[in-house]
Protein backbone atom coordinates (compact mmCIF):
# COMPACT_ATOMS: atom_id res chain seq x y z
CA UNK A 1 0.00 0.00 0.00
CA UNK A 2 0.97 3.49 -0.81
CA UNK A 3 -0.50 6.56 1.96
CA UNK A 4 0.21 9.91 0.55
CA UNK A 5 0.25 12.38 3.40
CA UNK A 6 1.05 15.81 4.43
CA UNK A 7 2.48 16.16 8.17
CA UNK A 8 -0.26 15.94 11.10
CA UNK A 9 -3.01 16.68 8.48
CA UNK A 10 -6.02 14.40 8.11
CA UNK A 11 -4.14 11.85 6.79
CA UNK A 12 -2.94 11.08 10.04
CA UNK A 13 -6.01 9.01 10.81
CA UNK A 14 -4.89 5.97 8.25
CA UNK A 15 -1.24 6.74 8.54
CA UNK A 16 -2.20 5.75 12.48
CA UNK A 17 -4.24 3.18 11.72
CA UNK A 18 -1.82 1.04 9.64
CA UNK A 19 0.81 1.59 12.71
CA UNK A 20 -1.96 0.28 14.81
CA UNK A 21 -2.29 -2.30 12.36
CA UNK A 22 1.11 -3.56 11.54
CA UNK A 23 0.39 -3.23 7.91
CA UNK A 24 3.48 -2.92 5.15
CA UNK A 25 3.10 0.52 3.46
CA UNK A 26 5.14 2.94 1.81
CA UNK A 27 4.66 6.84 3.11
CA UNK A 28 4.82 9.55 0.85
CA UNK A 29 4.76 12.88 2.49
CA UNK A 30 4.09 16.15 0.47
CA UNK A 31 4.55 20.01 1.07
CA UNK A 32 1.63 21.47 2.59
CA UNK A 33 -0.87 22.25 0.66
CA UNK A 34 0.57 19.84 -2.23
CA UNK A 35 -2.24 21.48 -4.40
CA UNK A 36 0.37 24.01 -4.42
CA UNK A 37 3.30 22.86 -3.79
CA UNK A 38 3.45 19.61 -4.88
CA UNK A 39 1.77 20.13 -8.43
CA UNK A 40 2.57 16.83 -9.76
CA UNK A 41 0.58 15.14 -7.33
CA UNK A 42 -2.41 15.57 -9.33
CA UNK A 43 -1.62 13.28 -11.60
CA UNK A 44 -1.78 10.63 -8.56
CA UNK A 45 -4.96 12.48 -7.08
CA UNK A 46 -7.18 15.44 -9.16
CA UNK A 47 -8.51 16.82 -6.15
CA UNK A 48 -4.73 17.46 -4.61
CA UNK A 49 -5.79 16.89 -1.21
CA UNK A 50 -4.54 14.37 1.43
CA UNK A 51 -4.93 11.50 2.25
CA UNK A 52 -4.71 9.35 -0.96
CA UNK A 53 -4.55 5.31 -0.27
CA UNK A 54 -3.52 3.05 -3.32
CA UNK A 55 -3.86 -0.50 -2.37
CA UNK A 56 -3.76 -2.47 -5.60
CA UNK A 57 -6.79 -1.63 -7.61
CA UNK A 58 -8.32 0.60 -4.49
CA UNK A 59 -8.04 4.12 -4.94
CA UNK A 60 -9.45 6.18 -1.82
CA UNK A 61 -9.32 9.91 -0.63
CA UNK A 62 -11.64 10.22 2.65
CA UNK A 63 -9.49 9.47 5.76
CA UNK A 64 -12.25 8.02 7.95
CA UNK A 65 -13.17 6.10 5.25
CA UNK A 66 -9.79 4.48 4.42
CA UNK A 67 -9.79 3.98 8.47
CA UNK A 68 -12.80 1.86 8.02
CA UNK A 69 -11.60 0.06 4.69
CA UNK A 70 -8.40 -0.86 6.22
CA UNK A 71 -9.79 -2.68 9.21
CA UNK A 72 -12.49 -4.30 7.50
CA UNK A 73 -10.21 -4.98 4.21
CA UNK A 74 -7.23 -6.31 5.82
CA UNK A 75 -8.78 -7.59 9.11
CA UNK A 76 -9.91 -8.97 11.21
CA UNK A 77 -8.64 -6.84 14.13
CA UNK A 78 -10.62 -5.36 17.16
CA UNK A 79 -10.48 -1.74 15.43
CA UNK A 80 -13.25 -2.28 13.74
CA UNK A 81 -16.92 -3.22 15.24
CA UNK A 82 -18.53 -5.95 12.93
CA UNK A 83 -22.26 -5.25 12.05
CA UNK A 84 -23.45 -8.22 14.70
CA UNK A 85 -22.30 -6.23 17.44
CA UNK A 86 -24.64 -4.12 19.44
CA UNK A 87 -22.76 -0.78 18.98
CA UNK A 88 -22.01 -1.12 14.80
CA UNK A 89 -23.75 2.11 14.17
CA UNK A 90 -22.55 3.98 17.23
CA UNK A 91 -19.07 2.95 15.20
CA UNK A 92 -20.15 4.58 12.02
CA UNK A 93 -21.59 7.61 13.71
CA UNK A 94 -17.86 8.53 15.46
CA UNK A 95 -16.38 7.58 12.22
CA UNK A 96 -18.28 10.09 9.74
CA UNK A 97 -19.02 12.54 13.03
CA UNK A 98 -14.83 12.99 13.19
CA UNK A 99 -14.77 14.57 9.59
CA UNK A 100 -17.97 16.21 8.75
CA UNK A 101 -18.70 17.63 12.38
CA UNK A 102 -14.95 18.08 14.53
CA UNK A 103 -12.41 18.97 11.79
CA UNK A 104 -14.66 20.39 9.30
CA UNK A 105 -14.70 23.91 11.50
CA UNK A 106 -11.06 23.63 12.52
CA UNK A 107 -10.21 23.64 8.88
CA UNK A 108 -11.61 27.32 8.72
CA UNK A 109 -10.63 28.08 11.45
CA UNK A 110 -6.43 27.33 10.22
CA UNK A 111 -7.74 28.90 6.78
CA UNK A 112 -9.10 32.43 8.30
CA UNK A 113 -6.77 32.51 11.01
CA UNK A 114 -3.52 31.10 9.65
CA UNK A 115 -3.61 30.36 5.60
CA UNK A 116 -4.78 33.06 3.65
CA UNK A 117 -2.46 36.24 3.27
CA UNK A 118 -2.63 38.68 5.80
CA UNK A 119 -4.59 40.92 4.24
CA UNK A 120 -7.32 38.03 3.27
CA UNK A 121 -7.64 36.84 7.17
CA UNK A 122 -10.62 37.05 9.14
CA UNK A 123 -9.77 36.56 12.80
CA UNK A 124 -14.12 36.88 13.19
CA UNK A 125 -14.42 34.18 11.23
CA UNK A 126 -11.60 32.37 12.73
CA UNK A 127 -12.95 32.94 16.33
CA UNK A 128 -16.81 31.89 15.45
CA UNK A 129 -15.55 28.56 13.53
CA UNK A 130 -13.69 27.56 16.44
CA UNK A 131 -16.46 28.57 19.04
CA UNK A 132 -18.70 26.16 16.71
CA UNK A 133 -15.92 23.36 17.05
CA UNK A 134 -16.29 23.65 20.88
CA UNK A 135 -20.31 23.61 20.57
CA UNK A 136 -20.09 20.43 18.27
CA UNK A 137 -17.72 18.48 20.88
CA UNK A 138 -20.69 18.71 22.98
CA UNK A 139 -21.43 15.08 22.19
CA UNK A 140 -18.19 13.55 22.63
CA UNK A 141 -17.72 15.11 26.39
CA UNK A 142 -21.25 13.47 27.15
CA UNK A 143 -20.06 10.57 25.89
CA UNK A 144 -16.59 10.19 27.43
CA UNK A 145 -18.34 11.11 31.05
CA UNK A 146 -19.26 7.17 31.19
CA UNK A 147 -17.47 5.70 28.69
CA UNK A 148 -13.45 5.43 28.31
CA UNK A 149 -13.79 4.87 24.21
CA UNK A 150 -15.74 5.37 21.62
CA UNK A 151 -17.95 2.04 20.43
CA UNK A 152 -17.64 -1.74 21.40
CA UNK A 153 -15.76 -1.22 24.76
CA UNK A 154 -12.61 -1.04 23.44
CA UNK A 155 -10.42 1.15 21.27
CA UNK A 156 -11.44 0.96 17.61
CA UNK A 157 -10.76 3.52 14.28
CA UNK A 158 -13.42 5.92 15.59
CA UNK A 159 -11.29 6.88 18.40
CA UNK A 160 -8.32 7.31 15.75
CA UNK A 161 -10.42 9.47 13.49
CA UNK A 162 -12.09 11.57 16.00
CA UNK A 163 -8.62 11.33 18.20
CA UNK A 164 -7.25 13.38 15.00
CA UNK A 165 -9.61 15.60 15.59
CA UNK A 166 -8.73 16.31 19.31
CA UNK A 167 -4.96 16.42 17.62
CA UNK A 168 -5.51 18.77 15.42
CA UNK A 169 -6.96 21.13 17.97
CA UNK A 170 -3.94 20.67 20.07
CA UNK A 171 -1.81 21.90 17.14
CA UNK A 172 -4.13 24.82 16.54
CA UNK A 173 -4.22 26.16 20.13
CA UNK A 174 -8.02 24.59 20.76
CA UNK A 175 -7.18 21.86 23.57
CA UNK A 176 -6.94 24.54 26.22
CA UNK A 177 -10.13 24.54 26.44
CA UNK A 178 -11.55 20.75 26.45
CA UNK A 179 -13.33 19.16 29.27
CA UNK A 180 -11.75 17.43 31.72
CA UNK A 181 -12.84 14.19 30.65
CA UNK A 182 -12.16 14.99 26.70
CA UNK A 183 -8.44 16.13 27.72
CA UNK A 184 -8.23 12.36 29.55
CA UNK A 185 -9.44 10.77 26.55
CA UNK A 186 -6.77 12.73 24.60
CA UNK A 187 -3.98 11.59 26.99
CA UNK A 188 -4.99 7.59 26.78
CA UNK A 189 -4.57 8.14 23.00
CA UNK A 190 -1.49 10.49 22.95
CA UNK A 191 -0.25 7.61 25.09
CA UNK A 192 -0.81 4.42 22.66
CA UNK A 193 2.29 2.82 21.00
CA UNK A 194 0.78 2.67 17.46
CA UNK A 195 0.10 6.84 18.02
CA UNK A 196 3.67 7.23 18.77
CA UNK A 197 4.54 5.05 15.87
CA UNK A 198 2.95 7.14 13.83
CA UNK A 199 4.13 10.17 14.80
CA UNK A 200 8.11 8.96 14.39
CA UNK A 201 6.87 7.46 11.05
CA UNK A 202 6.20 10.77 9.52
CA UNK A 203 8.31 12.51 11.08
CA UNK A 204 11.49 10.05 9.64
CA UNK A 205 9.80 9.77 6.09
CA UNK A 206 9.86 13.97 5.98
CA UNK A 207 13.21 14.24 7.07
CA UNK A 208 14.25 11.40 4.06
CA UNK A 209 12.32 13.38 1.55
CA UNK A 210 13.25 17.06 2.64
CA UNK A 211 9.43 18.22 3.47
CA UNK A 212 9.21 20.36 6.40
CA UNK A 213 6.01 21.11 8.09
CA UNK A 214 3.63 22.83 6.40
CA UNK A 215 1.09 24.78 9.66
Amino acid sequence: MILYHCLSARSFRPLWTLEEMGLPYELKVLPFPPRAFAKDYFDVNVLGTVPFLVDGDTRMSESAAICEYLAVRHGPTPLAVRPDEPDYGLWLNWLHQSDATLTFPQALVLRYGRFEPPERRQPQVADDYAKWFHGRMRMLDAHLTQHEWLAGGRFTVADIAVGYALMLAEVIGLARDFQPQTAAYWQRLKARDGYRRALAAQGKAAAEQGVKPGF
